[in-house]
């Protein structure tokens, strides 16, 4: 039982108060305090938990009992103990102090704070995920809300709901497919199976299924598009799963829980291995991305690496104090990043498996971690509400510069105990002095964190600062280009004489200490390895989201990435980064950035396919340019000169970068194609009907302006420039880039019917749906499935790819994502033929050709003159009741070809053919329905003919579908409340309406005859024909059915509120 309190307490307890307390919450000794509740576990012992906390006790919560277990609390001397009221608080032994919040460990002076504190949760968050190529940030918490941030920490639209239950795992599909950004929708239904709570997530990596681990001990996999499961659930053994990860291929799985056990499952759920080896519960997995090595954090504070293939246990880190609740690799793999219980991220080199420097630190215990593609940040979670960002090459720098602190402090130290001791500080430069000797002593020192290196000279009581001959050497072969003697020069001041340097430092220190001290400062020079490490870190990055096969223009030979890696490794723009990295290492990360993107930038090819198109076998392993240029293969080379010509070192054509006898590949590319177009740096269209000389006007009439792929390889990319037959520039346009020739983009806007701002700032998406279907409605195709799949990036969804399903599955399946994910019923309005997959569907995309229809709206006098007409407490009421009704009504769901479709529904109580149309292709019917004006329907379909006196078997319903901005369209015309704000009728309001029956005197009741008044207006109807099941089919007519009700003060007549099955 919960209960609110009595009162509130500003402060806790005074120090020694805690042992002699009463409880003044309602219900005393013999109730919870509010918000506790108990529960069994294993054992059948019970738990008392405050859920403000997420603080678990063994002892009931009283006044004056200890609720903390041995070393429950991160700080010694402190004890949990809860309040009179009920409130939690704790007592600090060391300090003789009470304080509501729970004791945390002070943060070292110096220590790393991070960029950016996000709030907005108001209770402890589960699960973190980072979001695709933004880079963004998801987070689920116990408050019942996803919530979506910036990586700037700015909210990115509203909170999403649950539906009020607490979210405890999260998982981001790798095609972000399952993440509506902007609408922030339920994509189906909640899949239900498990008995437990589902404890974790994970996604495959072909985004094909997801797997759920539960405490009722099972793993459960689901095909995310239909919801449901794709085999039988697996009994895992564990008692609970805490964790589940696919491997990085995705045939395989690993499970961990409560049993302290880690098991691998094939992708048939077949029991592979178990790998033991921890004390206590699994609480995180994740994999190496070849697959041969898994990671595992768990309750017995350690992180362990295993071999997949025997489990076999290869290491150990140890560091943290508490339960390691997560766990994540850095995309590199060079670094391993873990949170856990005792407040702290931290980080693990995987060279030398230990621990780098200090720990990152919260202000409470840490559950959920997360690191995106680029890996330039960590996001950390937990129990204190708040998301902490962290700058990964921040932290990093951090740990160098102690590294750096720790040497400096060391050479310090045996200078100052050589004879004439000298260790002066100068204008922010250090500088010593030591007697003459028989060596020379090499010095490292690190003024404001930059390396110098400073060298005695035999006979001379000075030092000289010997780092400024060899800039002088290394910046004059870095000038001439002679980028390997360079970083030779460099690195041979580095390793010159070593035994000497180890002689002099053993006058002062054991041979052990030298080289720990040797190796760290050799770390602050960027070795040549470090350096490739770094330049490879941000070409993945970068490469993330390019085509996997690219034509070399100056050598017209197609490469792989590695292919492309390898090149850029033996080239002189590599040679001079890498030496650059390694002398300026403060500026490494901009400027590796930077000559990346300016070498592996790409052109893309958008052309109309014609015949002999060169395919993947004509070209592999061969050189382009040297192949007969006739057909296809003239257009293709002619293309890589025309982007080598401009400065592009790669190229990309959709004829032969593909490999279109792989299945899995073929997927992946039209899902996507939209992001190779919009990362590319420029998009080439070639007009092959377009001649030299051709006038403004061609390129509407161009067969490319037909064509339904080219739609989206205009729209995404950024720079587009178009080419006439011969390859000269369309309309002698010389502007950079045609999305700014004013010229160009009012002729392409006219010929495709899109506004211009589109054309030149597209944003894929659900939003405005039924316009972006019109573009694509006069669009042809050669396979007739692509008129779909050429609008899965337009749309922002990635779907299977099933050649041979027909245009109206394709179709189907694309529309029924867009109405699932979106909720926008625009996709409804159509005129033509009915779709085999779904009745509310049309079975051609040419069914969007007619502009959507637009019924006029009443202005503002009219409205006000008929709500004056309706103001009697009987139509009041009633247009309450309603207005109610329709705020509850949910968004429509689509899925397994089924619409679940709300409306306001008119019964058919009549239909008659006309006599005249007895041998036409369509049939004219005349149809009445209660509350609604006669109307005449014409449709190709032949209807059961009945009447009141001849009643049929089979039932027919005219139904409104309802859309919510109908409640938008009943506000004031100065109200900009949302939806989700708007005030339900029977809402207290300040104002008093003249004109209202006594009784109905606020702003809502008006509001509610203002919605009558809009639905008494004229709309687009659907006439639906009842099938077996109850469900129900839509006839599909030659034009719009508009009808409309009789009598707007009529509204019993529109009270029939429901959510139809459509088939």
């Amino acid at each position: 039982m919960r209960v609110a309190p009595l009162t509130s307490a500003k402060d806790p307890p005074p120090y020694g108060a805690q042992h002699n307390q009463d409880a003044l919450w309602e219900g005393g000794n013999e109730a919870l305090p509010p918000r506790w509740q108990q529960c069994k576990v294993s054992g059948g012992d019970t738990l008392y938990q405050d859920d403000n906390l997420v603080m678990a006790s063994g002892n009931r919560p009283l006044p004056g009992v200890r609720l903390d277990g041995p070393g429950q609390l991160l700080i010694p001397g402190c004890e949990w103990h809860v309040s009179p009221l009920g409130r939690s608080y704790f007592v600090n032994h060391n300090t003789r102090t009470t304080s509501w919040k729970k004791p945390a460990p002070e943060r070292p002076v110096g220590s790393l704070t991070p960029q950016y504190i996000i709030k907005g949760h108001s209770a402890c968050i589960w699960s973190l995920a980072c979001v695709g190529t933004s880079c963004n940030i998801m987070s689920a918490s116990e408050d019942g809300s996803l919530r979506h941030w910036g990586r700037d920490g700015e909210p990115v639209g509203e909170p999403w709901k649950s539906d009020g239950t607490g979210l405890s795992s999260m998982a981001v599909s790798p095609d972000q497919t399952m993440v509506n950004v902007e609408e922030g929708s339920v994509v189906g239904n909640p899949w239900e199976g498990h008995s437990a709570p589902v404890r974790c997530l994970d996604w495959s990596p072909n985004a094909l299924e997801v797997a759920s681990g539960s405490q009722d001990g099972t793993i459960r996999r689901w095909n995310p598009t239909a919801g449901r499961q794709i085999a039988p659930p697996i009994k895992t053994g564990h008692g609970r799963v805490y964790a589940v990860k696919y491997s990085p291929r995705g045939d395989k799985f690993a499970s961990g829980g409560n049993d302290n056990i880690i098991r691998l499952w094939s992708k048939d759920g077949k029991l592979l291995i178990e790998i033991k080896g921890h004390d206590y519960s699994v609480y995180s997995l994740c994999w190496f991305r070849g697959g041969a090595h898994i990671l595992s954090g768990s309750r017995d504070y350690t992180i362990r690496i295993w071999q997949s293939i025997d489990g076999k246990e290869l290491v150990v880190l140890r560091g943290h104090t508490r339960t390691v609740k997560s766990i994540c690799l850095t995309p590199d793999e060079r670094h391993l990043v873990s949170a856990s219980s005792d407040y702290s991220v931290r980080f693990w080199d995987l060279k030398t498996n230990k621990q780098v420097e200090n720990p990152l630190l919260h202000d409470d215990e840490l559950l959920a971690l997360a690191i995106p593609s680029d890996g330039r940040y960590i996001a950390s979670a937990g129990k204190d509400k708040k998301v902490y960002v962290w700058s990964f090459e921040a932290a990093l720098k951090q740990s160098d510069n102690q590294v750096g602190v720790r040497a400096y402090n060391a050479v310090v130290g045996i200078i100052s105990d050589w004879p004439h001791d000298g260790v002066a500080q100068s204008d922010g430069e250090w500088k010593g002095h030591a007697s003459s000797s028989k060596e020379t002593f090499d010095v490292y020192l690190y003024p404001a964190g930059v390396l110098g290196r400073l060298t005695l000279i035999p006979g001379n009581e000075f030092w000289r600062d010997d780092t400024k001959n060899t800039e002088l050497k290394h910046a004059a072969l870095h000038g001439a280009q002679r980028y390997d003697e360079a970083i030779e020069c460099f690195l041979s001041k580095v390793d010159q004489s070593p035994d000497m340097q180890i002689r002099s430092i053993s006058q002062t220190t054991s041979p052990s200490t030298w080289l720990i001290l040797s190796s760290e400062l050799r770390q602050q020079l960027v070795s040549p390895s470090d350096a490739e490490v770094a330049i490879r870190r941000v070409i993945y990055a970068h490469m993330e989201n390019f085509p996997p096969r690219l034509f070399d223009t100056t050598t017209g030979l197609l490469h792989d990435r590695d292919a492309q890696i390898n090149a850029f490794k033996t080239s002189t723009q590599y040679k001079e980064l890498l030496s650059l990295t390694i002398k300026h290492a403060d500026r490494r990360s901009e400027r590796i950035k930077e000559a990346i993107m300016t070498y592996f930038r790409y052109a893309m090819l958008s052309h109309r396919w014609e015949r002999k198109e060169p395919l993947l076998h004509d070209i592999q392993d061969k050189a382009m340019y040297e192949l007969e240029p006739v057909d296809g293969m003239h257009k293709l080379q002619s293309f890589c000169k025309v982007a080598r010509d401009a400065g592009y070192r790669w190229a990309w054509s959709d004829t032969c970068c593909i490999d279109k006898s792989n299945n899995v590949e073929l997927q992946e590319s039209v899902n996507t194609m939209f992001m190779w177009y919009r990362h590319s740096a420029l998009t080439i269209v070639y007009l092959s009907d377009v001649s030299r000389f051709s006038k403004s006007g061609a390129l509407a009439k161009s067969a490319w302006n037909e064509r339904g792929w080219t739609v989206q390889e205009f729209l995404a990319p950024n720079v587009v420039i178009f080419y006439q037959k011969d390859w000269s520039l369309y309309l002698d346009d010389r502007t950079p880039n045609h999305k700014e020739s004013v010229e160009i983009m009012q002729e392409l806007a006219y010929a495709t019917g899109i506004d211009l701002r589109t054309l030149i700032d597209f944003q894929p998406g659900m939003r405005g749906a039924r316009e972006k279907l019109q573009w694509a409605s006069r669009r042809v195709t050669t396979w007739q499935e692509d008129i779909a799949y050429s609008l899965f990036g337009i749309f922002g969804v990635h779907l299977a790819v099933i050649y041979g399903e027909k245009k109206q599955n394709a179709l189907g399946r694309l529309l029924q994502e867009i109405i699932a994910r979106s909720g926008d019923i625009t996709a409804l309005d159509w005129v033509g033929k009915s779709s085999e997959f779904n009745s509310c569907l049309p079975a051609d995309i040419t069914s969007y050709e007619v502009a959507p229809c637009t019924l006029p709206s009443p202005s503002e006098d009219e409205i006000q003159t008929a709500v004056s007409s309706l103001l009697n407490s009987t139509t009041v009421e009633l247009a309450s009741n309603l207005y109610t009704l329709l705020c509850d009504v949910k968004i429509p769901r689509f899925a397994q070809c089924r619409l679940s479709l709300p409306c306001i529904v008119f019964h058919v109580t009549a239909v008659r053919r006309r006599r005249d149309e007895d041998h036409a292709t369509y049939f004219a019917y005349e149809v009445k329905a209660q509350g609604l004006n006669d109307l005449v329907i014409i449709t190709e379909d032949k209807l059961v003919q009945f009447s009141r006196t001849r009643p049929a078997r089979q039932a027919f319903l005219l139904i409104r579908p309802w859309d919510h901005s109908l409640l938008d369209l009943a506000d004031f015309a100065d109200d900009t409340q949302s939806m989700d704000d708007c005030t339900l009728p029977g809402s207290s309001s300040h104002n008093s309406l003249a004109g209202l029956p006594t009784g109905y005197d606020s702003e809502a009741h008006l509001r509610a005859l203002r919605l009558i008044v809009h639905l008494g207006q004229p709309f687009a109807a659907f006439l639906l024909a009842q099938h077996w099941g109850g469900a129900y089919k839509r006839i599909a007519s030659d034009h719009d059915i508009i009808a409309q009700v009789k009598d707007v003060a009529s509204v019993r007549d529109m009270m029939d509120v429901r959510t139809l099955e459509i088939l």
